[in-house]
């Protein structure tokens, strides 16, 4: 999802589930306000087109605008029809997986959606193939048919996790006749079926939604409108939740602002367990400071993370040894298991005994952000303390940082990380496989059999060694070292409900469960 792109979010406060998922649709809400609860982010939409992105605010945005074949009920990891009457994996090889498209369905213009709108995307989303667009998700996927209203996937080799990567944003399902085959849609407007419509868009400021009649799927609550504004700092989000110019936030505000949530009087507070990560990532590209394995590991060697998690974050975050987060099948300590304390001395060692000159000279990228530049400045301080690293940090706004670490403009960048969907394979192959959606030349012929390995049981738990396997093995070459795992908070004021409802961990973001109260 993505970068910051998402096992069950285990909501303090509760989860609701969905009613059924029949032939509902949105209607008008009941009294109340009519005027749009605004929710703000940091969380910034990079592309309107589904087939341009591959990060957390636009995939925030296609959760509502567009519908894919199959969703996720809150509270719930396994993925339900939503634009599809069924799907199922036909035969027992998990190579062939087929939908039944729903017949009573149109995009907003009023366009009735068929089948070859469906094979359109996604055949469209790979042709296309932007350098930060959602095509690593789908590296088994050959040829889409259609017949009547089915639409069937064949896979090149076994993938159970294909279901879940058909109902994330990558599924979205646009309009044959308003995007191009050949490149991205540029202007402001969206041309969907989800359960809102984008009525008004503001690149970088504000996104007004309202509810699309026209919807049919497997929402059943009604949806109000929203204002979605976007702040390019957490420090700015933070001011507009003290100024009330925002009734919900979501994503990210200050650590020093979250350390002191208790004392925010009036302020509804949703804390839910979370899959967001934090990874350093390394350019091994031919030539780079940081294609020699040793200067890798040398680097994770000498990382402290509780003095960044205490730091720069205030203890809202944990120190994360592991690519595969708490919570998901697999999970391990494999970075502890190979560098137990931070050690100079041993990074030392592993540049000596590999004929490394230092100071290893390289560049630091980071997204423009006053916690992240904190971050940045201590994991710059502990490299530089040891005599055996010099750092130059480069800071810039989301957008251009993810166009910059794509074009291979860093050594060294850090991302945020968020499952696209609930399952351990969406922090593995999109992070350490080969033509992995971080772009830094990393390639793995060990890493990439044990993650087809990983796709071909159904029954997830049996992936649990390989899952382990493959973190040791990144343990070993460093591709990226693993920092944090955090905690996701929603705050609301008292006058909305809903808002416990709005992220469940599912790479969803339910707007339409909100409402005045």
């Amino acid at each position: 999802m993505r970068s910051t792109v998402r096992l069950r979010i285990l909501i303090t406060c509760g989860v609701l589930v969905a009613a059924g998922v029949g032939g509902w649709q949105l209607l008008p809400s009941d009294g109340g306000s009519t005027e749009p609860i605004s929710v703000g982010t940091t969380d910034e939409v990079t592309s309107l087109d589904p087939a341009g992105a591959y990060d957390a605010g636009s995939w925030a945005m296609y959760s509502n605008v567009f519908q894919s074949l199959m969703t996720f009920k809150p509270g719930f990891t396994t993925p339900v029809p939503d634009a599809a009457e069924s799907c199922k994996f036909v035969g027992n090889k998990l190579t062939t997986y087929q939908c039944t498209l729903r017949d009573d369905l149109s995009f907003s213009s009023g366009r009735k959606i068929t089948v070859e709108d469906v094979k359109y995307s996604f055949e469209r989303m790979l042709r296309i193939k932007t350098d930060v667009g959602p095509q690593p998700l789908f590296p088994t996927l050959k040829t889409v048919t259609t017949e009547g209203r089915t639409v069937t996937f064949h896979l090149s080799g076994r993938d159970a996790t294909f279901p879940l990567k058909v109902a994330t944003g990558a599924g979205s399902i646009v309009d044959k006749d308003k995007y191009p085959a050949t490149k991205l849609r540029t202007d402001t407007s969206v041309d969907g079926s989800g359960p809102y419509v984008l009525k008004e868009y503001k690149e970088g400021e504000s996104a007004l939604l309202e509810p699309n009649p026209k919807y049919k799927g497997a929402v059943t609550k009604t949806g109000g409108p929203v204002l979605v504004k976007y702040y390019v700092q957490s420090e700015g989000l933070a001011d507009a939740w003290k100024a009330k110019d925002v009734e919900v936030t979501h994503r990210q505000l200050p650590p020093d602002f979250l350390s002191s949530l208790d004392t925010q009087d009036g302020t509804r507070v949703t804390e839910a367990e979370s899959a967001e990560i934090r990874n350093i990532n390394f350019n091994v590209e031919p030539g780079r400071p940081m294609a020699d394995k040793a200067v890798r590991q040398a680097v994770a060697a000498v990382l402290d993370r509780p003095a960044i998690t205490t730091g720069a974050y205030k203890g809202t975050v944990e120190p994360l040894y592991s690519l595969i987060p708490q919570g998901f099948v697999g999970h391990s300590t494999a970075f502890y298991d190979v560098y137990p304390e931070p050690s100079g001395r041993t990074a030392k060692k592993i540049l000596k005994n590999a004929g490394i000159q230092t100071p290893v000279k390289f560049t630091f990228g980071f997204r423009k952000d006053a916690t992240y530049a904190a971050e940045t400045a201590e994991i710059k301080r502990q490299l530089e303390e040891t005599g055996l690293f010099q750092v130059k940090t480069v800071e810039a706004k989301w957008t251009d940082f993810q166009k910059a670490y794509a074009n291979g403009a860093y050594d060294v960048y850090t991302v945020g990380w968020l499952p696209d969907f609930p399952d351990s394979d969406s922090f593995t192959a999109p992070l350490v496989g080969t033509e992995n959606t971080l772009h830094n030349g990393f390639s793995s012929k060990r890493i990439d059999s044990l993650i087809s390995s990983t796709q071909q049981y159904s029954d997830r738990a049996r992936a649990t060694a390989d899952f382990k396997a493959i973190q040791s093995e990144v343990a070993s070459d460093v591709p990226l070292v693993p920092l944090w795992q955090k905690k996701d908070y929603v705050l609301s004021t008292d006058s909305v409900a809903g808002s416990q409802y709005l992220t469940d961990g599912t790479g969803i973001w339910r707007l339409w469960e909100l409402s005045w109260i």
